[in-house]
């Protein structure tokens, strides 16, 4: 599983819906169209080939693509290189249909779509350094930190993605865990390589990667979940055979041995490390991370622009929930202070036990429920999406991002998920839960991927195969706001306390990953000024400040992208007049994720100046 799909993309069940070209006037798609239709899902029919867990991720390693689901992606430099290359001759291909011929919809498609590579190139080429083609890239420049790596992606991918009801199931099964250990030992080669370049993650990131590395490999080999994952699940769909001892010899001589190497190697960089958090210290680091921001907010926006409006932002934040503090007796202090009071108060903490995990699960639950029933108010796509809720696994919670969302099975066979980080449930108050919700699950992450996935003259390649940050976390807060604005909080004053601190948060993210990353800010500083003005708890805010300095810029998609669709709504509202229609506004979404700038021009299209 890719633990990154938070930042985007399609992540929820197809949905029924009306074709995308009706909507654009009833035009049927000429000769160009249907060209760029077929160039397109061809592009997709090669991505599934080229990333074998993509495959695997939407159900779709059967039929030609079955061979897929005893594959892993390539974890190589050379995989990289393709990767890269893959871009450069799709955009090539894509050039031979003029953009002129194209009907207003498929002009967006190719927008869209040569944006994404275009991207990829021009990072991918001048940066040759980091993570495969999957994630962030050419944006996630350590093969392996805390976040990165195969050692995390892969138990994580065979656990909760690749499937066991047959033989041959399980069998493929062995022959990926079988390929881990040659992933392993292609991250390996490249962490020695990019160390030798003077790219190598943080101390305390490598620290981190270590012990849970060594976690990986503590376990017996029969006892390892490796072995477990595939032993319980064939047990619970009685497949005859020795699947235990299999899976358990793979893990012993070669999985073991891979990660040994992959502990001495990483051992041997770490002195090399840098105590510093900031991308700014690699070779050509400010470009880099020039680079990075304007591929994750889809924008032209400098760091200093960034960091004046998350400071510009946090201020009004402030002034907003001083007098809500106020109202529940918190007056004195910072509004940060008084926002880490609220969070200590008894009524407001689960225990941190199963039984306070599993009460703060079914609240989640219960407020999925509760907003579902509000949707038919401001949406005309209505998706019936299942949404899971599940804690992150606990042997990799001591890595793993606060919260992140999975995507489902395009043939509904598992549903999407969004995972919350329960290691202390102290870092989760009560009144902080249901803006976690609307973010992520209604109307949020799992309620856009489904409405994307209803427009079946999307191409496939945009609908489950792209997206982008910006679009996607800039929604997800949209969505938080759309959840006020629909009286979620009318009965829960304390509520709307934890959907404005939300807020800060990401507003607070623009202030600290441009500090470390263009402002030299140290790890400690960012850390301070988190746990200060957003009243978390400092565990909670550490693993957020460590999470920006392995994905530089990733942490301003939000908020940037919060505020352009914001924009973007109230400019469609001024121009539309008492005609503002805000459900046929949400039904941009049916065209997919697209960078910023694409949909600002969508919106001009549907709402245009009079």
């Amino acid at each position: 599983m890719d633990r990154r799909l938070f930042l985007g993309g399609s992540i929820a069940a197809l949905a029924a819906g009306g074709p995308l070209l009706a909507q654009a006037g009833g035009a049927r798609a000429g000769k160009a169209d249907a060209a760029l239709h077929a160039l397109m899902d061809a592009f997709w029919e090669e991505e599934l080939e080229l990333m074998p867990e993509t495959a695997t991720q939407f159900a779709l390693d059967t039929g030609r693509h079955a061979g897929t689901r005893s594959r892993l992606n390539d974890y190589s430099a050379d995989g990289r290189a393709r990767w890269v290359a893959s871009r450069k001759d799709r955009l090539a291909r894509m050039a031979a249909i003029p953009e002129a011929d194209l009907s207003a919809p498929w002009r967006t498609n190719r927008q869209v779509v040569a944006y994404a590579y275009e991207q990829a190139l021009d990072g991918g080429t001048r940066y040759r350094f980091g993570e495969p083609g999957v994630g962030y890239a050419p944006y996630s420049p350590y093969v392996v930190s805390q976040l990165t790596g195969a050692y995390a992606s892969v138990p994580d991918f065979l656990r909760s993605v690749h499937p066991v009801r047959t033989p041959a199931d399980a069998e493929a099964y062995l022959a990926r865990l079988a390929a881990f250990a040659g992933a392993l030992d292609a991250n390996t080669a490249t962490l020695r390589a990019d160390a030798a370049a003077g790219v190598l993650a943080p101390d305390f990131a490598l620290d981190a990667a270590l012990a849970q590395m060594k976690a990986l490999r503590a376990p017996a080999p029969v006892a390892n979940g490796l072995t477990t994952g595939l032993t319980e699940r064939t047990g619970a769909a009685r497949l005859p055979g020795d699947w235990s001892g299999r899976a358990a010899a793979i893990v012993r001589d070669r999985i073991y041995p891979a990660l040994d190497r992959q502990i001495a190697a990483l051992a041997a960089v770490r002195p090399q490390a840098r105590s510093e958090p900031g991308i700014w210290a690699i070779p050509d680091g400010d470009a880099y991370y020039a680079g990075a921001l304007a591929f994750q907010t889809t924008t032209t926006l400098t760091p200093d622009a960034v960091h004046r409006l998350g400071l510009e932002q946090v201020a009004a934040l402030d002034a907003q929930l001083d007098p809500l503090l106020r109202a529940q007796g918190l007056s004195q202090g910072s509004v940060g202070a008084r926002l880490t009071a609220l969070s200590r108060r008894p009524d407001q903490l689960y225990p941190n036990t199963d039984a306070g995990r599993a009460a703060l699960l079914a609240a989640l639950e219960g407020q999925v429920v509760a907003i579902r029933a509000k949707m038919p108010r401001v949406f005309a796509t209505l998706p019936s999406a299942p949404v899971e809720i599940v804690r992150v696994p606990p042997e990799i919670q001591d890595g793993a991002p606060n919260g992140y969302a999975t995507n489902p099975a395009l043939d509904g066979s598992r549903p999407g998920r969004f995972y919350i980080n329960l290691k202390d449930t102290a870092e989760w108050p009560k009144f902080t839960l249901p803006t976690l919700t609307y973010h992520e699950a209604l109307p949020g992450h799992q309620w856009e991927g489904a409405i994307a996935l209803a427009s079946t003259d999307t191409p496939i390649l945009r609908r489950a195969g792209m997206g982008f940050a910006a679009y996607g976390e800039g929604w997800g807060l949209y969505a938080e706001q759309l959840a006020d604005e629909l009286g979620a909080y009318a009965a829960d004053p304390i509520g709307r306390i934890g959907f404005l601190q939300s807020l800060k948060f990401r507003a607070v993210r623009l202030v600290v990953d441009t500090g470390m990353h263009a402002k030299r800010w140290s790890r400690t500083k960012a850390t301070d000024y988190m746990v200060e003005t957003t009243g978390f708890a400092r565990g909670r805010a550490q693993r957020e400040i460590d999470r920006y300095a392995v994905w530089p810029g990733q942490a301003c998609s939000y908020k940037v992208g919060h505020t352009e669709w914001v924009r973007l709504r109230e400019t469609a509202r001024a121009r539309a007049g008492g005609g503002f229609d805000i459900k046929a506004f949400h039904d941009v979404l049916r065209q997919g994720s697209m960078p910023m700038v694409v949909l600002a021009r969508e919106i001009d299209a549907r709402f245009p100046a009079r």
